[in-house]
């Protein structure tokens, strides 16, 4: 077993108290290990730490927990930083939702405007986590979680010697996602997807041993008309069936605009202000879970679910033990491993995880039908991870009027005046001025 000392910055977050679940399940595998809860709030953090300690108690884990709100006493010396973050927390995606739409745009927190700002504000914080960790433990991981996880990941890989992987469950549950939408057996279902973050299509399906494809075929024949199919399982199935590959469910935001946009201007809320209205009882919830002897979540009241950031954990585990497993990952396309893409563009694809790190597996080309579009995406990732490292207004302009849901020139210049007035307390006077 590895004895690590993991750095949690995001520590106090709705998400931390299933990470913690995440990585006491896993912690026979990191048995004497240390985590360090990093956050801003002191209060959540004492609470988020109770929960984590009790949890590694009642399963008998030598696992030390602290917290703390001094990032750089955490980060010496450590092996292992999760990052899972938000600055300006949901207030700010707030903004990234709302602004956006009044400027007749899909609000969304990794996509359009919304996720173009997320970067600006994450990267901000991680140019100086990335500069503590060259500091203080030069040879850590980070395991990245802080969204736009690819834009993150490109800006890091090309201004940082700090190794990094970035990850999502999405190449996961899309499948499993459709497979509900089609009526299929998730369990059964077996999809690669590859491409970029929340950008990603299947390139192999199978279903016991069959192509996939015709049962998908078959499945919207029979539930096109079918009410009881919510609007994102339509979408994601009628485009699988349209494309003949399975879909991230983001690329509804692309596909069908329009439905998209009504959709959200027409409700009252965000996103992120429901998630706001669901907080309290969240942390009711935990503060009810801390008075117990083996704190257990309710999927119902935990923001995530039971566990959380799981493949994180996986990863790590697969690293600092050897485990040789192979997990998507969001890493450089070493030696063109997605064809027909930039060797040092961030891609997601498979990775072979071990002890040595971690080597991207070589993927099947994407349809050239589906390819252009992820390719457009691809050049917008890279000039938003040059302009929240370095870059300024002008540059900021430049990329947002390259995102397909942008594109427009003088619409690009509104929306990212109005989003970075909102959001100034947590951008660098570069990207505002």
């Amino acid at each position: 077993m590895a004895r690590i000392k993991l750095v949690y910055l995001g520590g106090g977050s709705t998400r931390a108290a299933g990470t913690m679940a995440s990585f006491m399940a896993n912690g026979a595998d990191f048995d004497g290990s240390e985590v360090v809860l990093v956050d801003l709030d002191p209060d959540r953090l004492a609470l988020i730490r109770t929960l984590a300690e009790k949890m590694a108690r009642a399963r008998g884990l030598d696992i030390a927990v602290t917290a703390t709100t001094d990032r750089r006493a955490a980060l010496d010396g450590c092996d292992a930083v999760l990052s899972s973050f938000r600055p300006g927390g949901f207030a700010a995606r707030v903004h990234d939702e709302r602004i956006p739409l009044e400027h007749g745009l899909i609000g969304q927190e990794t996509q359009g405007a919304g996720g173009f700002f997320m970067a600006l504000r994450a990267i901000a914080v991680l140019k100086d986590v990335c500069a503590e960790i060259e500091e203080l433990c030069p040879n850590a991981w980070i395991f990245n979680y802080t969204n736009p996880v690819n834009i993150v990941a490109e800006a890091i890989t090309h201004h940082s010697a700090v190794k990094v992987v970035s990850l999502c469950e999405g190449p996961i549950y899309f499948s499993d996602e459709i497979a509900r939408a089609a009526g299929l057996d998730p369990e059964r279902l077996h999809v690669t997807m590859v491409g970029l973050n929340h950008a990603c299509w299947g390139v192999e399906h199978d279903y016991d041993g069959q192509d996939a494809l015709p049962l998908l075929e078959e499945a919207w024949e029979r539930r096109r008309d079918d009410t009881a199919l919510g609007p994102v399982g339509r979408r994601q199935l009628q485009l699988a069936v349209a494309m003949g590959a399975v879909p991230a469910d983001y690329f509804q935001y692309y596909y069908f605009t329009d439905d998209v946009l009504a959709e959200l201007r027409a409700k009252p809320t965000t996103r992120a202000e429901d998630i706001l209205s669901w907080s309290p009882d969240y942390w009711r919830h935990y503060e009810e879970q801390a008075q117990t002897d083996d704190p257990q979540l309710d999927p119902g009241r935990s923001r995530g679910g039971i566990h959380e950031l799981e493949l994180a954990i996986d990863v790590m585990d697969a690293i600092f033990n050897d485990k040789d497993e192979t997990h998507p990952v969001n890493m450089p396309n070493a030696g063109g491993a997605l064809p027909g893409f930039p060797e040092d563009l961030v891609v997601e694809v498979l990775g072979r995880c071990h002890g040595g790190g971690i080597d991207v597996i070589p993927a099947k080309p994407l349809p050239r039908h589906v390819r252009g579009l992820v390719e457009m995406l691809g050049e917008y990732q890279a000039l938003a991870a040059e302009t929240a490292w370095s870059g300024t207004r002008a540059d900021g302009i430049r990329a947002l009027s390259a995102n397909p849901l942008v594109r427009q020139v003088e619409v690009a210049e509104r929306v990212y005046d109005a989003l970075a007035a909102a959001h100034r307390g947590h951008l660098p006077e570069r990207l505002v001025a």
